[in-house]
């Protein structure tokens, strides 16, 4: 096997295969990187550690078809670090041979007959403006599950109805959704999956980049699929059935107000200095502004208020200060417009382009339950 690519080209292409690798892979074949090199010039990068699969295809000068399986992290640390040259791989026995300009390197090879073959993508379903998706899955995902114990909660729900496509995630304290239009193979298509958040986050951050990406999932079938600029990743759906989140937003609320939302971002950063760990920041909300606080009794304390419309009674709230700053920093509009009925039922956030505007977005819903406070 001997083939050369350029540097930039082989070091992105490494990187990103080898980016879901395990720190401790339970046998040593799954920390590799499998090459392949095929006569028509193209390098394929895969990575597999039975629960997601990465593959990469790039361009490249083939002399000699083969395949070599080496540590995927020790090739993209190698190849990040040499000068911006062709590099040249040839293997010869259970060693490759790596050359850039006048830096050579061996890597041990592992036997590819040990590595397990990739998944098959799942039929694809549908596609979706790139930029859209990785938007909407980083609204959703920072409201998702972090406690392994409850792999269900780690997962983001994706539902695709016709045109559009719904993501959901939820850790019982947040539940956030978004809704997008997506295009379909078919305009009836119905399917419902549960994706690890982690997984859309990846996809998010190296699929996204532009362009659409092509979503595969298939009835029955526990895999899904995405792809994307010569790039495919596929993971294991989570087993099980979510709970039925849907009915937890407020179908009427009574109070509601807005504020400007980067203000509020920074006066919450402000006051939530003084609040102890697993203590809540205060909003008091009455006639034209909002007041927000923390600490009390012979602890530090802050306060400051904005300007904020209140349609309602005044009303007065608490919330962990990094979940209300995630949903704060999800929204992407001027102003922030909070629903409520009670001061401990949950708070509903959505965003809106004006002050005194009436319509609001609500494309992006994002639940918040309070937390109680002594008054």
């Amino acid at each position: 096997m001997k083939f050369s690519v350029e540097r930039d080209v082989l070091a992105d292409a490494v990187t990103w295969s080898a980016r879901t690798l395990p720190t401790r892979p339970p046998v040593p074949v799954l920390a590799g990187v499998l090459l392949e090199a095929d006569a028509a010039g193209t390098l394929t990068l895969s990575t597999f550690d039975y629960e997601v699969s990465a593959r990469s295809q790039v361009p490249a000068d083939v002399t000699e078809p083969g395949q070599v399986l080496v540590l995927g992290r020790l090739l993209a640390e190698i190849s990040r670090s040499l000068p911006n040259k062709p590099i040249e791989i040839t293997v010869e026995g259970n060693k490759a041979q790596l050359r850039c300009g006048s830096a050579r390197f061996t890597l041990l090879t592992m036997p590819t007959d040990d590595y397990p073959n990739l998944p098959q993508m799942p039929d694809q379903v549908g596609s979706v403006d790139g930029a859209l998706f990785a938007e909407a899955i980083g609204q959703v995902t920072i409201a998702a599950g972090r406690d392994e114990t409850l792999p269900l909660l780690t997962g983001v729900r994706m539902e695709i109805e016709g045109e559009k496509l719904t993501l959901l995630a939820t850790d019982r304290y947040r539940l956030a959704m978004r809704e997008i239009a997506w295009n379909p193979v078919s305009p009836s298509a119905e399917f419902v999956a549960l994706v690890r958040a982690r997984t859309l986050s990846d996809v998010a951050r190296s699929l996204a980049g532009g362009g659409g990406v092509d979503i595969s999932l298939a009835e029955g079938n526990d895999i899904v699929g995405f792809e994307a600029g010569g790039r495919r990743t596929t993971s294991l759906l989570v087993d099980g059935d979510y709970p039925p989140v849907r009915r937890l937003f407020p179908e009427q609320t009574s109070t509601h107000t807005v504020t400007h939302t980067g203000e509020l971002i920074e006066a919450a950063k402000r006051v939530a200095l003084v609040a102890e760990r697993n203590t809540p920041i205060r909003l008091s909300f009455s006639e034209g502004q909002v007041v927000l606080e923390a600490g009390q009794g012979d602890d530090a304390q802050a306060s400051e208020a904005l300007e904020s419309v209140l349609e309602g009674e005044p009303i007065t709230t608490a919330f962990n200060p990094q979940y209300l700053l995630d949903g704060l920093n999800a929204l992407g509009t001027q102003y922030v417009r909070l629903s409520l009925n009670h001061p401990t039922k949950p708070v509903l956030m959505t965003g809106q382009d004006s002050l005194e505007g009436p319509d609001h977005a609500d494309d992006f819903r994002y639940l918040l339950v309070p937390i109680r406070f002594a008054g």
